[in-house]
């Protein structure tokens, strides 16, 4: 049975990254972007990260540009907008692609342990389902990811234990990580 352990991934500089470096941690796996209505999450993430990793805990990084040219720019420019706007500490990887044929392996592993289940209700998520599927519709059965700043919480074995849609609140993904740890 696959984990995260069994992944290798690129860090922002191009470097092949074994995700087995953080065997035994909590993890929150989230796929970002700069220039997305839930860009101030990184913020609610910083803090979850200063007051939690060193109980065990790494948020992984991953900005991708393929929900309506979001995050562009170079991983460089990505990197330099995330420390100086919201003091991120927590490991940035390369950007990538969780969608469609060029999707990382990663990203479609996560999606097969939890699916999508939806944004919740209410108008405003009701609007960001209509627009996701717009968006997504290029990417057929490999629409994996719905939107920007999905979070896939992993357990201490590699396990995925929960996915949060970025409507979720965070106060709920912190508790969730916090009773993981």
């Amino acid at each position: 049975m696959a984990t995260i352990y069994d992944y290798k991934v690129k860090d922002r500089k191009g470097n092949e990254v074994s995700l087995n470096e953080y065997a035994g941690k909590v993890l929150l796996v989230v796929n970002t972007a700069t220039g997305c209505g839930f860009t101030p999450h990184y913020e609610p993430l910083e803090a979850m990260y200063k007051d939690l990793r060193d109980k065990g805990f790494e948020i992984l990084d991953f900005p991708c540009n393929q929900f309506a040219g979001q995050a562009p720019g170079t991983e460089d420019e990505i990197h330099e907008f995330c420390t100086l706007k919201f003091g991120t500490e927590f490991p940035q990887f390369a950007k990538i692609d969780v969608n469609g044929e060029e999707a990382d392996p990663l990203f479609a592993w996560l999606a097969a342990e939890k699916p999508f289940a939806g944004f919740g209700k209410g108008i405003k998520n009701f609007s960001l389902d209509k627009f996701a599927d717009m968006n997504n519709k290029k990417f057929g059965d490999k629409a994996y990811i719905k939107w920007n700043f999905t979070k896939f919480l992993i357990d201490r074995e590699g396990k995925v234990i929960a996915r949060f849609e970025p409507t979720e609140d965070m106060a709920d993904v912190r508790k969730a990580v916090e009773n993981a740890l």
